[in-house]
């Protein structure tokens, strides 16, 4: 009997000992169920009498044993598989960070089914079991508690719509030359406010830095929210004439109802990423199968995205109203959702879709904006046709729309695969 077969017994010991070659040589060879039935049926035999090999006298000559040799005992899959993963085998403290580091590295329930397992979660459990245990292996810890929100990010998210409020309030009190001071000392407040709430709570990364330019974008996306649309309308018909004073009737206004929503969305960011946080690892502690998780967090993902946008498009309903500006629904929550979505996907070390859609629809908007400006060069005026048409007909508003709205939807495609998976939900000490 082997010895994945005596642990299915009563009584089976837990450890099997230490890891040997025999279980390498299984990996390599891959499990008989992969091979077949007749796998299972291969034996080494003894070459047999040669018949081309009798002599004058009729006998076989040199004859051997046709006796076949025993086969060699097949290694123990489980073992072997914990040989493959030694090292998150001996850093694990629970059965679950085997399971979320089995997933990470391919192995699905199916693949489990070859090792006589429902799902990974039981094959993970029998591997944590059969850990041998000596001083070095790090103690199980004790279930903890959904954590709670702490008063400094709490406070740190809502410094930046404190500050952005501040500074427009500044900016109807002020009048002239001190206008532009105010605007400036502004927006580099509200800028290092946004900086340290993106690196404490929820919105941080759990380890190392996030993709490299990913910040530079998103800044442009939001300098592009205040002032983008103000000025693709005035280079259209020929402007600008002068810099932004901050006025909603000046020749380039500026959208700052949008602007300061966004920076009071910072704090509906970082509470429902939190809520998916403290939700999704209380699933994946009840979960007992990588479908049966991932089909319970694709709704709660979705779910929190939606609450999100709810509360943005509240806050942006308030704000707009409050500065009797045109509510822009379409590029605020598309612009909302792109952030929250990329953020959602690097702090959970998924940085690359996030950093090259960023990039992609930062540099759309600058596109259409250089187009627009190349096409007053003697014979160039095609280049505008495409951005004309489209602000023409749907409004200049329209370019950030479609630009943040097609990218926020392949990332919400890509959450959907990426953030419902158990790997993606375990603490940072234990990928």
């Amino acid at each position: 009997m082997s010895e994945l077969g005596e642990l299915d017994r009563p009584g089976a010991p837990n450890s099997p000992g230490a890891w040997d070659e025999r279980s390498e040589e299984w990996l390599v060879t891959e499990t008989a169920a992969d091979q077949g039935p007749d796998a299972d049926a291969t034996t080494d035999h003894a070459p047999g009498p040669d018949p081309s090999a009798r002599g004058k006298s009729g006998k076989t000559g040199n004859a051997r044993s046709t006796t076949p040799t025993p086969r060699r005992a097949t290694a123990d899959p489980v073992k072997a598989l914990m040989h493959r993963h030694r090292d998150l085998c001996e850093r694990a403290v629970d059965p679950l960070e085997i399971a979320a580091g089995l997933e990470a590295h391919g192995v699905t329930d199916r693949t489990a089914a070859r090792f006589r397992h429902r799902d990974v979660f039981s094959l993970a459990e029998e591997m944590h079991a059969r850990i041998p245990r000596d001083g070095a292996t790090p103690k199980p810890r004790a279930s903890e508690a959904d954590p709670r929100p702490r008063v400094d990010w709490v406070l740190l998210t809502l410094l930046p719509g404190a500050l952005c409020t501040a500074t427009v309030v500044g900016l109807h009190l002020t009048h002239g030359q001190a206008r532009p001071t105010v605007a400036a000392a502004g927006a580099l407040a509200v800028a290092l406010a946004l900086r340290a709430a993106l690196a404490r709570g929820p919105l941080s990364p759990r380890s190392g830095t996030l993709a490299t330019g990913t910040s530079a974008w998103t800044y442009w996306l939001i300098a592009y929210a205040l002032l983008g649309d103000g000025l693709l309308r005035t280079a259209l018909v020929g402007g600008p004439d002068g810099l932004p004073d901050g006025t909603p009737d000046a020749p380039w206004p500026l959208a700052t109802a949008p602007f300061l929503a966004l920076t009071w969305a910072c704090a509906s960011a970082a509470w429902t990423t939190h809520l998916l946080t403290a939700r999704a690892r209380r699933k994946l502690t009840a979960s007992r199968g990588l479908e049966d998780f991932a089909a319970s967090v694709r709704p709660l993902l979705l779910g929190t995205f939606a609450l999100f946008l709810c509360a943005l498009t509240a806050l942006l309903t308030l704000t707009a109203t409050t500065l009797d500006e045109p509510i822009t629904y379409a590029q605020t929550t598309t612009l909302g959702a792109l952030l929250l979505l990329s953020r959602l996907l690097a702090i959970h070390r998924f940085t690359h879709a996030p950093a090259v859609i960023l990039t992609a629809t930062a540099t759309a908007q600058a596109a259409a904006l250089a187009t627009v400006f190349a096409a007053r060069l003697p014979g160039c005026e095609v280049l505008a046709l495409p951005v004309q048409t489209l602000t023409d007909t749907w409004g200049p508003g329209s370019v950030q729309a479609l630009t943040c709205g097609t990218g926020a939807l392949i990332l919400l495609l890509h959450a959907t695969r990426t953030l419902t998976r158990a790997s993606a939900h375990t603490p940072a000490e234990k990928r």
